[in-house]
């Protein structure tokens, strides 16, 4: 069965159910990047099969985003080469042999798959080694990403001679600081993937907006929910978070049952045929919200709001997050649970008991892109220094944004039992938080709101706006 995308003639079907841009855009890519790094080797060690529990019940294959970004070949174990000094580009991988040809079916020739990435030509994978071995005599400039998968690591120390542990020591910062300036700038074809992917969201936040009720159980719910992406012939991008504990921020449990009151936090997105991502988070009462929760949800949606408004080409995320900070130390100072100057609470850091993480993050090929390359080479510079203070420390991305970046923003409010014992224990920020009014939450769970957003130059365009979002008289 064939499968297309309807996004004018952009890309090839493909027989094992992938697709991939026109091979132009892949060219362009590796011609803009050998451009950035001037000399040298540039190698991509694309990802194989992991094993669940054993051997042959593997893990659902998922290929590594750069290698996706400049190659676009969605096939287990190849290695992507780009000869800067000798302009040459190739893969080293295999053809499918009899084995794999048994049990999972005819494939598309991978020589084709190479050629629909303008590249010059496949070479056998045993013919690496000897590759990189010349490489090392002729003492020539090689240089790779960080490495997350252990496999690769270990295909590191076998074709380098670097030590395993040790391997992302040696891993290029000017490779890395090149490949994120390209991948975050989104193209023309890039936005309409993601646009793709957040299309499919809206249909499964539909269902969920018609599915909560009381007496549901929240795997019941997941299913309903998760069912429309599969139908939609797209996959998961992260664990769907999908919980009436939404102070725990990740709680990918779902064995909780819903009851009136509840407020349920869903976090989720998918990943298109090309693998960008979207990321939605919507929180849907059951039943009416109490004036409390009114209270607060109204506290994040402005938040949000504003944040989204700051957010332009020239803006620092940093100062896009600090916007959202105020906000919601505002909104719970005038609730009861801070006191004093609001610049004081938001300088000390006391704003963080309720909303110790970032506004957001970049979005694209990776749900939260790419840092697997170092959020410090990604999301900071010289110019700006990630915060050792706690909650600021988790803004995954602080320097200035630039047309083309696609961006979520996501603030929230959380009720985080230990947090707020911790904090009391330990006699933080007395002067600034109300202990005895955070401890009458315990129970209230949380609050977030999450788009997907375009900067432009003089604005920003949310490209999620269509997802249904709950609203109250």
């Amino acid at each position: 069965m064939l499968i297309f995308v309807i996004c004018g003639d952009r890309f090839f079907p493909k027989e094992d159910g992938g697709v991939m841009f026109d091979k132009e855009v892949y060219r362009h890519r590796r011609d803009m990047l050998k451009k950035a790094i001037g000399r040298g080797v540039l190698v991509f060690f694309g990802n194989g099969e992991a094993a669940f529990n054993y051997p042959a019940n593997t893990y659902r294959f998922r290929q590594d985003s750069s290698f996706l970004y400049y190659f676009g070949i969605d096939r287990p174990n190849l290695i992507g080469i780009i000869d800067i000094d000798n302009d040459n580009e190739f893969i080293f991988g295999n053809e499918v042999g009899d084995d794999e040809l048994i049990w999972e079916g005819r494939k598309e020739n991978l020589h084709d798959c190479v050629k629909k990435s303008g590249l010059c030509c496949l070479k056998p994978f045993d013919k690496a080694y000897d590759f990189f071995r010349r490489i090392l005599k002729d003492k020539r400039k090689l240089m790779f990403l960080p490495q997350y998968r252990f496999r690769n690591k270990v295909l590191i120390e076998k074709f380098l001679g670097i030590n395993s542990v040790f391997v992302n020591n040696y891993a290029s910062i000017d490779f890395i600081k090149a490949v994120a300036g390209q991948r975050l700038k989104k193209s023309t074809e890039e936005i309409e993937q993601i646009q793709r992917a957040i299309n499919i969201s809206e249909g499964m936040y539909d269902i969920a907006f018609e599915n909560i009720n009381e007496g549901i159980y929240e795997r019941q719910l997941l299913a309903k929910f998760e069912a429309y992406a599969i139908e939609n012939g797209v996959w998961l991008a992260f664990p769907t978070i999908l919980t009436k504990r939404g102070d725990i921020l990740h709680n990918t449990r779902h064995d909780g049952v819903l009851r009136k009151g509840d407020l349920v936090v869903m976090d989720s997105g998918v990943e298109t045929e090309l693998h960008y991502a979207s990321d939605i988070t919507r929180t849907i009462p059951v039943g009416s919200m109490s004036q409390i929760q009114k209270d607060i949800y109204d506290i994040v949606d402005v938040a949000q709001k504003k944040a989204i408004s700051k957010a332009k080409e020239g803006v620092r995320f940093l100062d896009v997050h600090l916007e959202s900070v105020r906000v919601i130390t505002e909104g719970m100072k005038n609730l009861g649970f801070f006191k004093g100057n609001t610049d004081s609470i938001v300088e000390s850091g006391a704003y963080a008991i309720v909303y110790p993480h970032g506004v957001g993050h970049p979005l694209g090929l990776d749900v939260h892109d790419l840092e697997g390359l170092g959020e410090d080479y990604v999301g900071y510079n010289d110019k700006i220094k990630r915060s050792k203070k706690f909650g600021l420390s988790a803004l995954r991305f602080a320097k200035e944004l630039k047309e083309g970046y696609v961006m979520t923003i996501e603030p929230g409010v959380y009720f985080i039992e230990a947090l707020i014992e911790r904090w009391e224990t330990g006699k933080k920020f007395f002067e600034f938080i109300n202990y005895d009014a955070l401890k009458k939450m315990v129970g209230f769970g949380g609050v977030r709101l999450e788009d997907d957003v375009l900067i432009k130059k003089d604005k920003t365009v949310v490209l999620s706006a269509s997802i249904r979002r709950y609203t109250h008289m």
